[in-house]
């Protein structure tokens, strides 16, 4: 879920001072609106990070509204509150939806929308977009490819590059459109002997 919601957070301003970057910039807006646009999105999703870390599951967004399924962790957000579930620690965190203290790890990798240079390439059948973060910190994100389908724009995988190491998600089953409110509904009766902790204010 951090890897994928990465790309929510580079959505940039940038001019662009080539025709290169400013058709990569425009890619880049398309690929945005088909995932995170009012039209909703699905698409499921695998990780392997160095052999340490590995996760695989399914997300669903609409608009502000997201869900996601791996084997711990899942999460319903509705716009309004967001539902965080820990199957091993049998807990239910509860959150307004724009706190950042749901995902503190994500909360730390939230850049300037000013702070980027895009550039892209075609590989076969497909844009590898790429967005480079001007002033990186040692520690954070370089770089963030997309690899999309020319014919439809539908996204492939995300490679993102931090200061030891570059990482790939990879991405199937993707669709667009015709996503249900019904998605972002916690279903409160499946957690019924979990823990419930309220952090809203």
């Amino acid at each position: 879920m951090f890897l994928l919601s990465l790309c929510s957070s580079l959505l940039a301003k940038d001019n662009g001072s080539s025709v290169n970057a400013a058709e990569a910039r425009e890619l880049f807006d398309k690929v945005y609106n088909l995932v995170f646009g009012s039209q909703g999105s699905a698409l499921s999703y695998k990780v392997n990070i160095i052999g340490v870390y590995k996760t695989e599951g399914s997300i669903v967004y609409k608009g502000k509204k997201v869900r996601y399924i791996e084997s711990r962790y899942c999460a319903w957000e509705d716009g309004v509150t967001a539902y965080m579930v820990d199957k091993k620690k049998r807990q239910v965190n509860i959150y307004r939806h724009d706190d950042d203290n749901k995902d503190k790890y994500l909360a730390k990798f939230k850049y300037d929308v000013n702070n980027f240079d895009f550039s892209y390439k075609t590989e076969d059948d497909f844009y590898l977009i790429t967005a480079k973060i001007k002033n990186s910190s040692f520690f954070g994100i370089k770089s963030v490819t997309a690899k999309v389908y020319k014919s439809n724009l539908y996204p492939v995988s995300m490679t993102i590059k931090l200061s030891f190491f570059r990482t790939t998600v990879q991405i199937s089953n993707f669709r667009a459109g015709k996503i249900a409110d019904s998605n972002f509904i916690f279903p409160k009766e499946k957690f019924m002997d979990y823990e419930f902790i309220d952090h809203r204010k």
